[in-house]
């Protein structure tokens, strides 16, 4: 019979990375595909929280997630039709 080894690590992990490997894991699991764009910018309104859609879309550009404000509102488009995200109001 063979013998094994239980082996336990810990790792420290930012606030940021947590909620990314979440989300991650969520889209894994259901099997939704994402890019790594789109993935920093779930992370980024998870941590921000509910925000209206022109200064996410601002805070999405100022972060060099994505090139253009535009680009910001076509991932959170992209994420509300895969069922990721809800959007309230126009």
């Amino acid at each position: 019979m063979a013998i094994v080894n239980q082996v336990t690590k810990r790792v420290k992990m930012e606030v940021d990375a947590i909620v990314k490997y979440q989300i991650l894991t969520y889209c894994y699991l259901n099997d939704v595909s994402v890019t790594n764009s789109d993935l920093d910018c779930l992370t980024l309104l998870a941590i921000e929280g509910e925000t209206e859609l022109t200064e996410f879309c601002k805070l999405g550009y100022d972060n060099d997630i994505f090139k253009s404000p535009q680009s910001v509102r076509n991932a959170v488009t992209k994420a509300v039709k895969k069922e990721l995200i809800v959007k309230d109001g126009d």
